[in-house]
Protein backbone atom coordinates (compact mmCIF):
# COMPACT_ATOMS: atom_id res chain seq x y z
CA UNK A 1 0.00 0.00 0.00
CA UNK A 2 1.38 2.93 -1.12
CA UNK A 3 1.68 6.28 0.75
CA UNK A 4 -0.92 8.32 -0.49
CA UNK A 5 -3.54 5.07 -0.46
CA UNK A 6 -2.52 4.88 3.22
CA UNK A 7 -3.50 8.51 4.22
CA UNK A 8 -6.70 8.16 2.43
CA UNK A 9 -7.33 4.84 4.16
CA UNK A 10 -6.38 5.97 7.44
CA UNK A 11 -8.57 9.53 6.90
CA UNK A 12 -11.60 6.70 5.65
CA UNK A 13 -11.16 4.90 9.05
CA UNK A 14 -11.28 7.79 10.95
CA UNK A 15 -14.29 9.81 8.97
CA UNK A 16 -16.48 6.30 9.41
CA UNK A 17 -15.40 5.45 12.84
CA UNK A 18 -15.82 8.80 14.30
CA UNK A 19 -19.56 9.89 12.63
CA UNK A 20 -22.80 8.69 14.42
CA UNK A 21 -23.96 5.04 13.84
CA UNK A 22 -25.19 2.51 15.82
CA UNK A 23 -22.22 1.75 17.91
CA UNK A 24 -21.32 5.42 18.68
CA UNK A 25 -24.61 6.11 19.64
CA UNK A 26 -24.90 3.29 21.93
CA UNK A 27 -21.18 3.91 23.31
CA UNK A 28 -22.92 7.24 23.97
CA UNK A 29 -25.81 6.13 26.51
CA UNK A 30 -23.89 3.38 28.04
CA UNK A 31 -21.35 6.52 29.15
CA UNK A 32 -24.52 8.31 30.27
CA UNK A 33 -25.64 5.75 31.70
CA UNK A 34 -23.26 3.38 33.38
CA UNK A 35 -20.05 5.64 33.11
CA UNK A 36 -16.69 5.34 30.95
CA UNK A 37 -14.85 2.14 33.55
CA UNK A 38 -18.08 -0.08 32.85
CA UNK A 39 -18.43 0.91 29.38
CA UNK A 40 -14.91 -0.52 28.51
CA UNK A 41 -15.68 -4.05 27.91
CA UNK A 42 -18.48 -2.59 25.02
CA UNK A 43 -15.91 -0.33 23.75
CA UNK A 44 -13.32 -3.32 23.47
CA UNK A 45 -15.83 -5.28 21.77
CA UNK A 46 -16.14 -2.86 19.26
CA UNK A 47 -13.23 -2.48 18.40
CA UNK A 48 -11.89 -6.22 18.81
CA UNK A 49 -15.08 -7.33 17.19
CA UNK A 50 -14.66 -5.02 14.18
CA UNK A 51 -11.26 -5.69 13.59
CA UNK A 52 -12.16 -9.31 13.21
CA UNK A 53 -15.10 -8.90 11.22
CA UNK A 54 -12.29 -7.17 8.09
CA UNK A 55 -10.45 -9.95 8.56
CA UNK A 56 -13.09 -12.50 7.98
CA UNK A 57 -14.57 -10.33 5.26
CA UNK A 58 -11.15 -9.78 3.76
CA UNK A 59 -10.44 -13.60 3.55
CA UNK A 60 -13.53 -14.07 1.29
CA UNK A 61 -16.92 -13.96 3.55
CA UNK A 62 -17.92 -10.45 1.06
CA UNK A 63 -17.74 -13.48 -2.13
CA UNK A 64 -21.10 -14.72 -0.10
CA UNK A 65 -23.31 -12.27 -1.05
CA UNK A 66 -22.28 -12.87 -4.96
CA UNK A 67 -23.24 -16.17 -4.73
CA UNK A 68 -26.23 -16.12 -2.57
CA UNK A 69 -28.28 -12.51 -2.88
CA UNK A 70 -30.77 -13.26 -1.07
CA UNK A 71 -27.97 -14.24 2.32
CA UNK A 72 -27.79 -9.74 2.31
CA UNK A 73 -31.69 -9.32 2.27
CA UNK A 74 -31.38 -11.90 5.41
CA UNK A 75 -28.71 -9.87 7.06
CA UNK A 76 -30.19 -6.61 6.35
CA UNK A 77 -33.60 -7.66 8.00
CA UNK A 78 -31.80 -9.38 11.03
CA UNK A 79 -29.80 -5.90 11.13
CA UNK A 80 -33.06 -3.70 10.69
CA UNK A 81 -35.03 -6.38 13.42
CA UNK A 82 -32.34 -6.27 15.85
CA UNK A 83 -31.78 -2.22 15.97
CA UNK A 84 -35.42 -1.59 16.95
CA UNK A 85 -35.03 -4.09 19.80
CA UNK A 86 -31.42 -2.43 20.74
CA UNK A 87 -33.80 1.00 20.87
CA UNK A 88 -36.75 -0.18 22.73
CA UNK A 89 -34.04 -1.66 24.94
CA UNK A 90 -32.40 1.82 25.32
CA UNK A 91 -35.66 3.87 25.52
CA UNK A 92 -36.72 1.51 28.79
CA UNK A 93 -33.84 1.88 30.33
CA UNK A 94 -33.82 3.56 33.91
CA UNK A 95 -30.91 4.70 36.11
CA UNK A 96 -28.90 1.38 36.88
CA UNK A 97 -30.02 -0.77 39.59
CA UNK A 98 -33.50 1.01 40.16
CA UNK A 99 -35.06 -1.68 38.33
CA UNK A 100 -35.72 -4.76 35.87
CA UNK A 101 -35.36 -2.64 32.61
CA UNK A 102 -31.99 -0.69 34.50
CA UNK A 103 -29.81 -3.66 32.86
CA UNK A 104 -26.52 -3.16 32.53
CA UNK A 105 -23.55 -2.29 30.26
CA UNK A 106 -23.17 -4.26 27.10
CA UNK A 107 -20.25 -7.04 27.22
CA UNK A 108 -17.56 -7.33 25.37
CA UNK A 109 -18.95 -11.05 23.17
CA UNK A 110 -22.08 -8.92 23.04
CA UNK A 111 -20.37 -5.86 21.47
CA UNK A 112 -18.26 -7.77 18.98
CA UNK A 113 -21.11 -10.36 17.84
CA UNK A 114 -23.01 -7.07 17.20
CA UNK A 115 -20.73 -5.99 14.39
CA UNK A 116 -22.51 -8.43 12.64
CA UNK A 117 -25.96 -7.37 12.60
CA UNK A 118 -24.62 -3.43 12.42
CA UNK A 119 -25.15 -2.25 8.73
CA UNK A 120 -22.35 0.37 9.10
CA UNK A 121 -19.85 -2.02 10.21
CA UNK A 122 -20.86 -4.05 7.33
CA UNK A 123 -21.08 -0.96 4.83
CA UNK A 124 -17.08 0.25 6.70
CA UNK A 125 -16.03 -3.57 6.12
CA UNK A 126 -17.33 -3.89 2.88
CA UNK A 127 -15.64 -0.27 1.73
CA UNK A 128 -12.42 -1.22 3.07
CA UNK A 129 -11.42 -4.18 1.57
CA UNK A 130 -13.01 -3.02 -1.96
CA UNK A 131 -11.25 -0.12 -1.97
CA UNK A 132 -7.82 -0.52 0.02
CA UNK A 133 -7.49 -4.29 -0.08
CA UNK A 134 -9.27 -5.31 -4.02
CA UNK A 135 -6.64 -8.45 -4.37
CA UNK A 136 -7.98 -9.52 -1.00
CA UNK A 137 -4.18 -10.34 -0.34
CA UNK A 138 -4.36 -11.50 3.12
CA UNK A 139 -1.14 -9.18 4.35
CA UNK A 140 -3.27 -6.25 2.60
CA UNK A 141 -6.11 -7.60 4.27
CA UNK A 142 -4.36 -7.73 7.63
CA UNK A 143 -2.82 -4.63 7.54
CA UNK A 144 -6.71 -2.88 6.81
CA UNK A 145 -7.81 -4.79 10.14
CA UNK A 146 -5.18 -3.81 12.26
CA UNK A 147 -5.00 -0.08 10.92
CA UNK A 148 -8.54 -0.23 11.33
CA UNK A 149 -8.88 -1.62 14.38
CA UNK A 150 -6.16 1.08 15.78
CA UNK A 151 -8.21 4.29 14.64
CA UNK A 152 -11.09 2.47 15.23
CA UNK A 153 -11.33 2.09 19.36
CA UNK A 154 -10.06 6.07 20.22
CA UNK A 155 -12.61 7.18 17.50
CA UNK A 156 -15.13 5.35 18.98
CA UNK A 157 -14.37 6.04 22.69
CA UNK A 158 -14.85 9.37 22.32
CA UNK A 159 -18.47 8.80 22.17
CA UNK A 160 -18.57 7.45 25.64
CA UNK A 161 -16.54 9.82 27.04
CA UNK A 162 -19.15 12.53 25.60
CA UNK A 163 -21.95 10.37 27.29
CA UNK A 164 -19.89 10.38 30.35
CA UNK A 165 -19.70 13.98 30.38
CA UNK A 166 -23.36 14.60 29.79
CA UNK A 167 -24.15 12.48 33.02
CA UNK A 168 -23.37 15.87 34.95
CA UNK A 169 -27.13 17.14 33.12
CA UNK A 170 -29.01 14.25 34.00
CA UNK A 171 -28.78 14.16 37.24
CA UNK A 172 -33.01 12.59 37.82
CA UNK A 173 -34.90 10.06 36.19
CA UNK A 174 -36.83 12.34 34.25
CA UNK A 175 -33.79 13.92 32.10
CA UNK A 176 -32.20 10.54 31.79
CA UNK A 177 -34.99 9.03 30.38
CA UNK A 178 -35.72 11.80 28.15
CA UNK A 179 -32.19 11.21 26.68
CA UNK A 180 -32.56 7.74 26.41
CA UNK A 181 -35.73 8.37 24.35
CA UNK A 182 -33.45 10.49 22.28
CA UNK A 183 -30.87 8.20 22.12
CA UNK A 184 -33.31 5.34 20.79
CA UNK A 185 -34.78 7.64 18.36
CA UNK A 186 -31.38 8.18 16.84
CA UNK A 187 -30.67 4.63 16.43
CA UNK A 188 -33.50 3.93 14.90
CA UNK A 189 -32.75 6.93 12.45
CA UNK A 190 -29.69 5.33 11.06
CA UNK A 191 -32.25 2.81 9.99
CA UNK A 192 -33.09 4.60 7.08
CA UNK A 193 -30.42 4.30 4.78
CA UNK A 194 -30.47 0.49 5.25
CA UNK A 195 -34.23 0.31 4.53
CA UNK A 196 -34.64 2.65 1.67
CA UNK A 197 -31.10 2.34 0.56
Amino acid sequence: MSIDLLSAFVAFAFVSSITPGPNNLMLMASGANFGFRRSIPHMLGIGIGFTFMIVLVGAGLMTLFDLYPVSYTILKTGSVVYLLWLAWKIARASEPGTGKTGGHPMTFLQAAAFQWVNPKAWAMALTAISVYAPARDMFAVLLVALIFGAVNLPSVSVWTILGQKIRVILTNSARLRAFNVTMAVLLVATLFPVIYG
